[in-house]
């Protein structure tokens, strides 16, 4: 398993995988799964966790390294360069990666403020993908990283994270909730039927970036190195 925290000081790699089929879809979980299980030959490795595409064909998997040397000497690796990306690129049909780091989290009073990742969960996981250019990025960020108290009362919801993208362009989210009928209600609830500092947010934040991708998963296969 894995955990998401302000304080851990990791660096989280973010890669999504989309595709076509469920037949390449299967092959790239299939991968991921495997270089999961061998993932503590690399030095520096903390985590690695495999999410598996709901709505639309594609994986998504979440790394945590101790440093970014760590993570660049990874993906030099022989095995790396000569059969694993070769494979992905045959699977896949778009391809995108940020680093990043935590700089906020929320959860449900129930959870105790602890973001666990784990394939024994039964989560609904929605990641999304902001982009923006880097003069609004701070700004962006304040405006997602912001406690919200109504957002703990809504029927489902369970954690939602913020992860600064250190290209400067990027912000994600990474939020966790009990099914997907809980999220789908949550997202096409009305504005009217929102708090009004939180329509103030979500318009800041509408303002402020180019593009926002959101895809849906479960946790399939988590595995971590001892802490």
């Amino acid at each position: 398993m894995a955990y998401l925290s302000v304080d851990d000081g990791y660096l989280n790699i973010l890669n999504w995988f989309g595709t076509d089929t469920p037949y390449k879809h299967e092959r790239i979980v299939e991968a991921m799964r495997d270089i999961v299980d061998n993932a503590h030959e690399f030095p520096g490795w903390v985590s690695s966790s495999v999410h598996s595409g709901q709505d639309v064909p594609g994986t998504a998997n979440l790394i945590q390294m101790r440093s970014r040397d760590a993570i660049e000497a990874r993906y030099k690796r022989e095995k790396m360069v000569n059969v694993t990306m070769p494979a992905f690129y045959q699977w896949t049909t778009s391809f995108k990666s940020i680093k990043a780091e935590v700089v906020f989290t929320q959860t449900h009073p129930d959870l105790g403020g602890i973001v666990e990742i784990s394939a024994e969960r039964d989560d609904f996981t929605v990641l999304t993908l902001f982009a923006a250019d880097p003069e609004n990025q701070a700004q962006l960020v304040e405006a997602l990283a912001q406690p919200d108290e109504w957002l703990k009362t809504v029927p489902g919801f369970r954690s939602h994270s913020i992860l600064r993208g250190i290209d400067g362009t990027h912000v994600a989210m990474y939020a966790q909730w009990d099914s997907k009928e809980s999220y789908d209600a949550f997202h096409v609830l009305p504005e009217s039927e929102r708090p009004a500092e939180v329509r103030e947010r979500r318009a800041l934040g509408q303002a402020l970036v180019n593009s926002h991708e959101p895809h849906t998963y479960t946790v399939v296969h988590s595995r971590s190195a001892a802490r």
